[in-house]
């Protein structure tokens, strides 16, 4: 029987104050965010004054920078990387995975070599090969060199999964007359719902927050991301902080309401891959 003891309190009160330091710092974004300019430097920055909502809207109607546009391109960039990487990294990792021949092993050490090289060894022949195809100053060009560079990472996690999974249910596709395509995509994909979510969670993080890839290969088109968005309007607007948090908020929302989405399915394929 579960007795609240004395250490119990003390461990829940640690954890209590860790949470708060740790949410401390999101406090004041908010807070900041909420604050009219005048009060910014004449109050605490803890401590909210007023709930006013001009810098959010002093940023999503800004003309020069175009925060809603720079969010749809983010939203698609991210969006179409992801779909790519779970189409084609599930393709890559399932052949990999089922293939008894020896080139399945030497491709996935392949695979593990390209994860672990260095992305900006390649950047400057992936810039000009991306331009001689016309693949830069475009949103979908830039998720397509997104799909390229992380395709390694996506064959990996999806690889491991699909060696802990047997073959019956394969097997008993085929019995009932489906083709392997069927197979794989309406029998074995539904089944790696978890590796699909940490794949989608993983890459797509790393695609929405990318500033660099961005930059140099989205410079003077008008198809810009929201990072880069954020960086041009913080150098514009260096002073007025309750704008550049709220721009900030707004460049958080969408991955958080996506993770709070897949959230389930990637606890599930975290704790499937500790456990193989």
């Amino acid at each position: 029987m579960f007795r609240y003891t004395t250490a119990t309190a003390v461990r829940e009160t640690i954890l209590w104050v860790i949470t708060a330091l740790a949410l401390f710092p999101f406090w004041i974004l908010i807070v900041t965010a909420l604050k009219p300019t005048e009060q910014l430097y004449t109050t605490s920055a803890a401590v909210p004054t007023a709930l006013d909502f001009s810098s959010f809207v002093a940023v999503l109607t800004d003309t020069k920078n175009n925060v809603a546009l720079s969010v749809l391109n983010s939203i698609l960039v991210t969006a179409s990387a992801i779909i790519g990487l779970v189409v084609l990294g599930s393709l890559c990792a399932y052949v990999i995975a089922r293939s008894t021949r020896a080139w399945s092993r030497v491709t996935f050490y392949l695979v593990l070599i390209a994860i672990l090289l260095p992305t900006q060894l390649g950047t400057l022949p992936l810039y000009i090969g991306a331009k001689s195809l016309h693949l830069t100053g475009t949103v979908w060009g830039v998720a397509i060199v997104w799909i390229g560079m992380l395709m390694p990472f996506a064959v990996f996690l999806y690889a491991g999964f699909f060696r802990s999974l047997g073959t019956e249910y394969e097997e008993a596709a085929a019995i009932d007359g489906a083709s392997p395509t069927q197979t794989f995509f309406r029998v074995v994909l539904p089944l790696m719902g978890p590796a699909t979510g940490t794949v989608a969670i993983l890459t797509g993080l790393i695609v929405w927050n990318d500033f660099f890839t961005s930059l140099l290969f989205l410079t003077g088109s008008k198809a810009q991301t929201l990072p880069v968005t954020l960086y041009n309007f913080v150098g514009g607007s260096v002073t007025e902080w309750n704008k550049v948090f709220a721009i900030v908020i707004l460049s958080m929302v969408p991955i958080l309401a996506f993770y709070v989405f897949a959230q389930k399915q990637f606890m599930r394929g975290y704790s499937g891959g500790v456990k193989g």
